[in-house]
């Protein structure tokens, strides 16, 4: 009589299901025993030790393609192999763990998924004087940047993070902030942008925050959708930035221009 266990206990033994068993048997991954004189296939220490095997590696993230060859190879290549998995392993951690942080945000509402440092300048901002409303728009601007020009978008907060430590721009941002209470034709309009086109124009560092959010493809799309994303058509707020635009087009400044693609 051949001693061993059925393909059900060998199954609970492994941890698996007996269609688990099967399939490692159709992929030739564990050999499928012989039948023993009552037609039952019995699983001996050698069939039970394959199969805790392959189930030990196929928990561990190893393609099933791969494990056929690796119970049998050299000591040097199962260690390759299984390091090559470690790193597998490893990458998939760090994904789902910055997966697992974007669901934490998002159940939080924190700010609109922004990394930790966009989030840190729009808490900074109301001890700089600026209004809720204020924050709001900067994380819209925020949120619209990382989006459309991704790749320039660490630049863009490194620039604005600069910028906010200057008591002239930040003076300039503030008072752009109250041209919502403005008439389009209010002469305060155009003295602003004067002002705000020639502290750019004095400050380069501070002009890439304009100059920077423009993307490889569909420059001028995106462009406006972040630079002009929180303005009304015929405000004050539009006729500031269209004529900030113009000076600084004026001056030499390379900018999307209305109309573009």
């Amino acid at each position: 009589m051949m001693i061993g266990v059925t393909i059900g206990q060998a199954a609970a033994f492994a941890g698996v299901t007996v269609k688990t068993v099967r399939h490692y048997h159709k992929l030739g991954l564990v050999a499928e025993p012989e039948r023993d004189s009552s037609g039952y296939r019995r699983y001996g220490s050698a069939a039970l030790s394959r199969l805790v095997g392959v189930r030990a590696l196929a928990a561990a993230g190893v393609p099933l393609a791969e494990i056929g060859r690796l119970p049998d190879s050299g000591t040097a290549s199962f260690a390759a192999s299984l390091a090559d998995v470690e790193r597998h392993l490893t990458d998939r951690i760090d994904e789902l763990t910055a997966q697992r942080d974007t669901l934490r945000r998002l159940a939080r509402g924190d700010h609109a998924l922004l990394p930790a440092r966009a989030v840190a300048l729009l808490e900074g901002m109301p001890g700089l004087g600026f209004s809720a409303d204020d924050v709001t728009a900067a994380q819209e601007s925020f949120v619209l940047a990382k989006v459309l020009v991704p790749e320039g978008f660490d630049d863009y907060l490194d620039n604005v993070e600069s910028a906010l430590k200057d008591p002239r721009f930040l003076a300039l941002v503030q008072r752009s902030a109250e041209v919502g209470g403005w008439e389009p034709d209010d002469p305060r309009v155009a003295e602003l942008a004067a002002d705000l086109a020639g502290h750019y124009l004095a400050h380069p560092a501070q002009l890439k925050i304009v100059t920077g959010l423009q993307a490889r493809t569909e420059t001028a799309t995106r462009y406006r959708l972040i630079a002009h994303h929180s303005e009304g058509p015929g405000t004050a707020a539009a006729r500031l930035a269209a004529l900030v635009e113009a000076k600084l087009r004026a001056a030499g400044v390379q900018l999307p221009r209305p109309g573009s693609p």
